[in-house]
């Protein structure tokens, strides 16, 4: 059966976390009563998160395990996730348990009349210095120069319909602008307030120099939103998956 609903989820380092995720997902997605896949991409881990990951597939079949040769990092981790998914609708989020699950199906309601559902994480728990501040400035610039204007691009919980991230041409981190990416396919574009946790276990793999980052690029977004739909330009690859594991039904 082909599901309605993929979910991706890129994981790196996060062996404390992969369980509790799987489980609270598990819950929330069997009070939705629609079909759905989750694909869980590993990005390089060094603990043993990969182990933990086909230890949960053995029990549930809806789990697909995507191990990369080496990390690659995120945008690279969702990229491999579209280009595996098989729902009408794709969810994102991370897998270090700040996203929570239970906003989930509010977010795939809304999905039912919009292209694009970010999540807005009003009240962040992150450091308010070194993230908050210098998210809120960057998101007024990205909705400047791209036209979809955000409180909170950098959230992961996000709902879009297949059809305008399968088709994307993605470069390295180029998942921090997805939703103004993605506009360009469907810009009916909707944002909602999410839960948003403290992290339990593990450590970011984020810091304050990711907003400089972000704040280089935004000098060249128009190019960047360009390319990304252009089926013309050069593609290089993003990454090498090492090994794939999922119910052989599927192959």
């Amino acid at each position: 059966m082909i599901p309605d609903i993929s979910i991706v989820i890129p994981l790196r380092d996060e062996e404390e976390n992969v369980e509790p995720l799987v489980r609270e997902l598990t819950d929330v997605m069997e009070t939705v009563g629609r079909s759905y896949e989750v694909i869980l991409i590993d990005d390089g881990s060094e603990d043993a998160t990969f182990r933990k990951l086909r230890h949960l597939h053995a029990s549930d079949p809806r789990l697909r395990v995507i191990q990369f040769e080496r990390n690659f990092g995120q945008t690279a981790a969702f990229a491999a996730g579209f280009a595996h998914a098989r729902g009408q609708f794709i969810v994102t989020l991370d897998g270090d348990l700040q996203n929570d699950p239970a906003d989930i199906p509010r977010l795939l309601e809304i999905a039912g009349a919009h292209d694009i559902v970010c999540g807005w994480r009003r009240n962040r728990q992150d450091a308010f210095l070194t993230r908050h501040v210098p998210s809120v400035a960057a998101n007024w610039l990205l909705g400047i120069v791209s036209g979809i204007r955000l409180h909170d691009n950098g959230c992961s919980l996000k709902v879009f319909r297949a059809e305008v991230v399968k088709p994307l041409r993605l470069s390295p981190g180029m998942h921090r602008y997805l939703p103004a990416l993605a506009s360009q396919l469907g810009n009916r574009v909707a944002e909602v307030v999410v839960n948003h946790r403290p992290r339990q276990a593990g450590r970011s793999k984020y810091g304050l120099s990711r907003t400089f980052v972000v704040l280089r690029d935004i000098a060249g977004l128009r190019g960047i939103m360009r390319r990304a739909v252009d089926r013309a330009a050069p593609a290089s690859p993003l990454y090498v998956v090492k090994q794939i594991v999922e119910s052989p039904l599927l192959n």
